[in-house]
């Protein structure tokens, strides 16, 4: 069977072009989008995605701001920095990258986020809104799984999707997302047992387990939209929950990893920001 690439980098890529346009006409309104990204510690692999996330909000015409705070930050000193963001009118978008230090509750800081600035979309008032059909701010990943879903031209109504994972940040959000869209959903988690029971008649699988190489390809039912959200290095190398080269051989669609959901994670945050910075206008 002959399966299609998702190319996420080509996605982003067309949806960053026009929120670059879109933020010139802003400007020349007087409104310049501004995102200011918060870290903590030293973690090699976030301080190199705070990185590209400062780069990418510059190069769209934003103010991207990263402050980077010691380790040994306390939890007050922390929510008194978000305090402060949450009171700039200039700031448009607050995110606190993760992981955080064990000894903040990162529960507790999302939550000192105003909602109207949570371009996360992790805030508990915009979890509320994402389950209850009131407008609020998508969480990125999970926006843009559903645009690479689109993008194959394949309806999502009346589709049996399994979402493999239940995390608050891709595998609750994406599945509620996907029954906004009509489709019927399963959610699997480490509870279900026999996932490929489900897997194998699913018209759509989002893959958001955490466990490289878990969905291989005689889980998948013959062309099917397979989304990998993973993403692990594995004897140097980088791979998703997904074992590719066994699912393009079964699979309709399917995105790889890298190149896939990642890009249109950090586009989806730039939408996010623009849509906040919109609102001065109204």
């Amino acid at each position: 069977m002959s399966c299609t690439i998702i190319d996420g980098k080509a996605i982003a890529k067309e949806l960053l072009r026009e929120l670059k346009e879109k933020t010139a006409a802003l400007r020349e309104k007087g409104v310049i989008p501004g995102l200011t990204v918060i870290i903590v510690g030293e973690d090699p692999a976030s301080l190199t995605y705070v990185a590209s996330k400062e780069k990418k909000a510059k190069s769209l015409g934003f103010n991207g701001e990263v402050l980077r705070l010691p380790e040994n930050t306390t939890q007050e000193e922390l929510c008194k920095v978000i305090d402060g963001l949450n009171a700039d009118p200039a700031v448009d978008g607050i995110l606190v990258q993760l992981p955080l230090p064990r000894h903040i509750n990162k529960y507790d800081v999302i939550r000192r986020i105003s909602p109207d600035k949570d371009v996360d979309g992790f805030h508990v008032i915009n979890s509320g809104c994402l389950f209850t059909g009131l407008p609020g701010f998508v969480p990125c990943t999970p926006k843009g799984i559903i645009k690479l879903i689109e993008s194959t031209g394949v309806p999502i109504e009346g589709k049996h999707a399994v979402v493999l994972g239940r995390s608050l940040i891709v595998g609750k959000p994406v599945a509620q997302l996907l029954l906004d869209k009509n489709a019927t959903v399963t959610v699997c988690h480490s509870h279900t047992g026999n996932d490929k029971a489900y897997t194998k008649s699913a018209d759509i699988v989002v893959a958001a387990v955490g466990k490289p190489g878990f969905l291989k390809g005689d889980m998948i039912k013959p062309g099917a939209i397979v989304i990998d959200v993973g993403i692990h290095r594995v004897d140097g190398a980088l791979c998703g929950d997904v074992v590719f080269d066994e699912a393009k051989e079964v699979a309709g669609f399917l995105t790889p990893v890298p190149g896939g959901v990642g890009p249109m994670t950090i586009a989806e945050l730039m939408e996010n920001t623009y849509l906040a910075a919109l609102k001065r206008l109204v």
